[in-house]
C-alpha cells in the first residue's frame, strides 16, 4: 500500500497486512506520518515537557460511588 506523509509529503510503501494499513483503510480519518517526522515530533515534545511550560490537558476522571 502506498501512503503519503501528512507533514513532509514523502510517499512510502507499507505492507498491506500491517496494522497501520488496516487502520488507514477502515478509518479514513486516521493519517500517516513517516518515521522521520514521527521521531522529530516526539523529540520536540519531550524537549517542551522538560522546560516545564508544556501542559497536557486531559479529561479529569471522577470516581463514582454507587
Amino acid at each position: 500500500m502506498r501512503v503519503k506523509c501528512v507533514i513532509c509529503d514523502k510517499i512510502e510503501n507499507i505492507k498491506d497486512e500491517s496494522s497501520i494499513a488496516k487502520r488507514l483503510r477502515n478509518r479514513p480519518i486516521h493519517t500517516y506520518m513517516c518515521s522521520d517526522c514521527n521521531e522529530r515530533i516526539e523529540q520536540r515534545t519531550k524537549e517542551r515537557i522538560d522546560t516545564g511550560n508544556f501542559k497536557l490537558y486531559r479529561k479529569k476522571q471522577t470516581e463514582e460511588d454507587w
